[in-house]
This record gives structure tokens, sequence and C-alpha cells, in this order.
């Protein structure tokens, strides 16, 4: 008879996400992953491999839920400028209102692992040009609705969108103060007008 699994093998991978989320790669153990994933030690490495590889698909599984289609989402329930404005305030709302002081996996793995893992590197800019993709195209959206200034250059705006997305979301690990944030968010909405 072959072995089964005796866990969920996404809901596992869920787990690990949070986990590598909160603490970062280096501060998290095998130890940790087992408790948290709640699999035994060989069970882990039998479905995931090594700490390395779980950590690239934990990645992965942040992108795909965490921008991709968080920012699909946005695109979809909003006019394009509120789209832009909804992912700053979507970023506040989680410090300020929800008490998160975990930022963002991939801007945090940007700053960790980045310099050093070339694999960890090009998934952490391919995420990036993705969240710069996502402001570019709302913008030209919205050049063509008429909600945005036609005479805003559409692909360097979208580069400064990044830069204030990103330092949004160190600041909201490291000074998550509310009028700090809306500071940036109220930037980001002075370069669509």
């Amino acid at each position: 008879m072959p072995w089964e699994k005796q866990f969920d093998p996404e809901a596992a991978l869920a787990k690990a996400m949070q986990t590598f989320w909160a603490r970062g790669y280096d501060a998290t153990s095998m130890a940790d992953l087992v408790e948290e994933m709640g699999v035994n030690r060989g069970s882990l490495y039998a479905t995931f491999g090594d700490k390395h590889s779980l950590f690239i698909r934990a990645l992965r599984r942040y992108d795909a839920v965490h921008r991709q289609a968080w920012t699909a989402a946005l695109s979809e329930r909003n006019a394009p400028r509120e789209a832009i404005l909804a992912a700053f305030e979507d970023a506040i709302a989680a410090t300020v209102d929800g008490g998160s002081r975990d930022g963002c996996l991939l801007v945090n793995t940007a700053l960790e692992l980045s310099p050093h893992d070339e694999e960890v590197a090009a998934i952490v800019a391919e995420a990036m040009t993705g969240m710069e993709t996502f402001f570019r195209t709302m913008i030209e959206r919205g050049q063509s609705a008429g909600d945005i200034p036609a005479d805003i250059p559409p692909g360097r705006t979208a580069s400064a969108l990044l830069s204030l997305f990103i330092g949004l979301r160190v600041l909201s690990r490291s000074r998550p103060e509310a009028p700090l944030l809306r500071a940036v968010a109220d930037q980001a909405a002075a370069m669509l007008i």
C-alpha cells in the first residue's frame, strides 16, 4: 500500500509562508517550520525539500496571492486612479488598522536575501516589475478614461509610485505611524493630478 501524506501540502505551504513572512528567512529555523506547519521533519523534507526550496515555494505563493491576485482584484473593483490609491490604502490599513508590522514578504526578502541569492533576486525583481506594470497599466487606462492627466508620463510615474510603495512597506515595519504612512499615500495621489 503506498504511503499517503497525512497533511495538506497547500495548507502547510501557507503556514510556512506566514512563518517566513513574520520572521524572515535567516531567523526561521527548520524547527520553527516543523512546529508552525504541523508536520514532521521527514515529511517536510520529502514534500518540500530543504529550507531554501521551501522558501522559494512560499515566496512564489506570496507573490501569487498578495501581489498578482490582489492587484487583479484592485483593477477589477476600482477605476484606474482609485486602484492605484487603494494599493496604498490597503497597505496602510494592514499596518494601522490591522496592527501588522510584517510589511511585505517580497520587500523584506529584497532587503534580506536578494543581494546574495540570484534565484531569490530574480523572483523579487519579477514581482517588483509586475507591481510597476500594474501602476503603469492603471495610469494608461486612467488617461484613456480621462481620469488621469494625459501629460503624466506613465513609465516614469509608475517607477516613482513603485518606489513610494516600497518605501511605505519598509516604513510599515520600522515606523508604523499613521501620519507618516498617509504622507506617502498623499504623495502618490499628488502624482496623479
